[in-house]
């Protein structure tokens, strides 16, 4: 696989700064549009009492900005900038959560990126976005418990929730991350000069 950065290096050149901006601002649209995508899906599980299912379907979605950059980038830190950069963007383009938007993408990225500092950041495949995926769907979790009340729920909900949060975690942060950064190998963004 042709990448940006040499993963033995301890320095990023300014592909990866460039790089990391261009994940930033694609992923952080998309965040940007789930947020009303959020808003109808927990209209709709709503009446069933199912409300606090339409968060950890699309949790994956709000945490693809790390392992792409991590992936992409492989370098210690991307994952947590990404993901903080694209809550910036998503902040910047008006999402509905404001400023608050920047504390989640910090706990995302802190919780993304430690799936690869576990595996100190020498597999960027997929024993490392499942790892990601795992550290991700357990720390948002215990924040969720608290930031979300998820810890008022009886325990058969909160199984439900993290088993859901981490399948959307393994679909939007591994299967559609990797699919994207096979889009971006072909079209040769990634060749060294």
């Amino acid at each position: 696989m042709q990448t940006v950065s040499d993963s033995k290096r301890r320095h990023w050149a300014l592909r990866d700064v460039l790089l990391l901006a261009f994940v930033a601002v694609f992923i952080g649209f998309i965040f940007w549009v789930l947020g009303p995508v959020y808003n109808v899906l927990a209209a709709a599980l709503t009446p069933m009492g199912l409300a606090p299912f339409a968060n950890d379907l699309l949790l994956g979605g709000w945490m693809m900005a790390a392992p792409l950059a991590s992936i992409l980038i492989r370098q210690a830190g991307a994952g947590l900038l990404g993901e903080l950069f694209a809550a910036a963007v998503e902040m910047l383009l008006g999402g509905q959560w404001g400023v608050a938007t920047l504390l989640s993408g910090l706990v995302q990225g802190i919780a993304s990126e430690a799936g690869f500092a576990i595996l100190a950041y020498k597999d960027w495949h997929w024993r490392g976005i499942f790892s990601s995926a795992v550290t991700g769907a357990v720390i948002t979790f215990i924040w969720s418990l608290f930031r979300d009340g998820y810890a008022s729920y009886h325990i058969g909900l909160l199984v439900a929730l993290f088993l859901t949060r981490f399948v959307s975690l393994l679909f939007f942060g591994g299967v559609l991350v990797v699919a994207i950064q096979k889009l971006i190998e072909k079209a040769g963004v990634l060749r060294r000069d």
